[in-house]
């Protein structure tokens, strides 16, 4: 399987080659990324199941990964075309499957959302590996980043982090919460949705997370919670969602403005700069990130719109000019 690592490089290519300077428009689904109709081009959309409301998504290799939120049900997909096929069917006690991500075990992490929980699953076969206890009080487990010894989930509703131990071969321990202190500081409300997108630190350790509510990113250890404010020249990143990160840029999704932020990231990820905005005429409320065949893929999740049963809802090919 493509590595995480792997993923992250080809993203460095992605985050120069693939932001555009505009908003294009017109894209046909048999356009290619020079615009023109080609062998192996990959379609500018492709269609998940109606009514599938989703959030997160992942890819490895040609594949994509997208999770309902309404449902726990998650899918799987050629970003060349085609049906997505069943990988995860709808869960009987609904645990979304919020932020996606797969480690070079092939095993797929999946942020359950309100339900307070988080699955592991086979990627190949979406046979379920593991799944937590729900942790305690109100909750909203959104995003995941994978460490070195360690997945990190973000809990939107309760200043902390949800943190899964990972062995040396591999073995998952059992799933903790770390209260976050320092520069990260939640309101009084467990509605507002606070820490989201996630992405590992530079140097494996500690992870960068963004505050929806404030537009702000932090460096947060997981091991002890301690919190650091990035500060952000041309921020904030107001709508904060996914975020995806290679070398030194950051790519941050701002989910209801429509757009995805670049940013550079400083020594020691001590703070960041914003250098251009991706627009797209398709987005419709994007909300996270992911890269396969050299491209940047997001999904739709249309919060604003009603969601109903044959409410239709796509991933989207983000060009570059």
């Amino acid at each position: 399987m493509t590595s995480h690592r792997r993923v992250l490089a080809v993203a460095t290519v992605a985050a120069v080659a693939l932001v555009p300077t505009a908003a294009h428009a017109g894209k046909g689904k048999g356009d290619d990324h020079r615009g023109g109709k080609g062998r192996g081009a990959l379609p500018s959309t492709i269609a998940l199941p109606a009514g599938f409301q989703p959030e997160g998504i992942e890819a490895r290799g040609s594949s994509f990964y997208a999770g309902s939120r309404a449902t726990g049900q998650i899918v799987v997909g050629s970003v060349r075309g085609g049906t997505p096929r069943e990988l995860v069917p709808a869960q009987a006690d609904a645990p979304s499957a919020l932020g996606l991500r797969v480690d070079r075990r092939d095993r797929l992490f999946v942020a359950g959302g309100r339900t307070g929980t988080v699955s592991v699953y086979r990627a190949r076969t979406g046979k379920l590996l593991y799944r937590s206890p729900a942790v305690s009080g109100p909750a909203f487990v959104n995003d995941v980043a994978i460490l070195r010894d360690r997945a990190v989930f973000t809990d939107s509703a309760q200043q902390r982090l949800v943190v899964v131990p990972i062995g040396r071969r591999g073995a998952l321990g059992e799933a903790r919460t770390v209260p976050i202190t320092g520069s990260l500081a939640y309101d009084a409300d467990p509605a507002t949705n606070e820490a989201n997108g996630i992405v590992a630190s530079r140097d494996g350790r500690r992870v960068i997370v963004v505050n929806s509510r404030t537009g702000e990113l932090h460096r947060v250890d997981p091991r002890t919670g301690v919190s650091t404010l990035i500060p952000v020249t041309g921020g904030p990143l107001t709508n904060g969602d996914g975020l995806l990160r290679s070398g030194n840029t950051l790519l941050a999704v701002q989910n209801r403005l429509n757009r995805v932020a670049v940013l550079r990231l400083g020594r020691g990820d001590a703070s960041a700069t914003v250098r251009r905005t991706i627009t797209d005429s398709q987005f419709d409320v994007p909300t996270t990130l992911a890269v396969a065949k050299g491209r940047l893929f997001t999904v739709n999740a249309r919060f604003n719109t009603p969601p109903a049963a044959d409410t239709a809802y796509d991933v989207v090919r983000i060009d570059g000019k």
